[in-house]
């Protein structure tokens, strides 16, 4: 078994001002969109122009943050919710979920693209390839949180979070910062270095997610207040990525279709 860190959430403290660590691992995932960003639009198929990065990624941020929340709330909050309302707006006790945010993501890049005369899947092609710096990030900041723990287990890498009992369990957390953020990356960032048809990118990306985030259910814990939703094993985070598996592996089989 090693030993968990209990690496301080609050990276800098100045008085009562207090930045921590997981809100510096969001301004991780911005800045490498934006610096990476910046890259790809210089590719003579990209859609927009180098300087629209920076209001790509501010209209991404809002995206990201509104439907995180928003998505958490109703996908594993329904009930709280339905009984006040007001617990939407009450951020400080945390709560985001990646599917709303990237349903979030989806929505402004609507938005933005309207604004830059080219369609919402140029966008999300373009940005699909660095969503995976924001992904690993912030699997980070929930390690340093000590939430979203794993299963109980035996295996010699096992970890006995702060408020996750007395049982040695999965870092859950450091699996999902590896495939949702180094693997990924490095697999979309390879896979886009050429042109590829239309929508294809933003395709492969939801559908490797999924896949990804499927296979780490099995070993991180469910949500307490909702726990196992059929069979003993199901999760949420199951149910939500089984129509991104389905949904991104027919975009991508339908821009190879479609393509010139």
């Amino acid at each position: 078994m090693l030993t968990y860190p209990n690496i301080d959430p609050i990276a800098v403290a100045i008085g009562p001002l207090k930045i921590h660590w997981y809100g510096l691992m969001y301004l991780v995932g911005f800045a490498g969109v934006w610096i990476l960003g910046k890259r790809r639009a210089l590719a003579p198929w990209s859609p927009i122009k180098p300087e629209a990065i920076e209001d790509l990624v501010t209209y991404g941020a809002i995206g990201v943050i509104l439907g995180g929340r928003i998505g958490y709330t109703l996908f594993y909050n329904l009930g709280e919710f339905l009984h006040n309302p007001l617990v939407l707006f009450e951020i400080w006790k945390g709560g985001m979920s990646f599917h709303g945010g990237m349903l979030g993501v989806f929505v402004a890049m609507w938005i933005f693209g309207k604004q830059q005369n080219c369609t919402m899947l140029q966008l999300t092609d373009i940005i699909s390839p660095l969503a995976p710096i924001g992904l690993g990030a912030g699997r980070l900041g929930n390690f340093i949180n000590a939430e979203l723990w794993g299963r109980p287990t035996d295996v010699p890498w096992a970890m006995v979070f702060p408020n996750g009992g007395p049982l040695p369990r999965h870092p859950s957390q450091l699996y999902e910062a590896f495939l949702e953020g180094v693997v990924l990356f490095v697999i979309l960032w390879l896979y886009t270095a050429n042109p590829r048809p239309k929508m294809a990118p933003t395709g492969m990306a939801v559908m490797l997610y999924g896949c990804f985030r499927f296979f780490i259910e099995f070993f991180r814990m469910p949500d307490a207040q909702l726990g196992y939703l059929a069979l003993d094993w199901v999760t949420m985070g199951q149910i939500l990525s089984t129509p991104m598996i389905l949904i991104g592996a027919g975009m991508v089989y339908w821009a190879y279709k479609k393509a010139p």
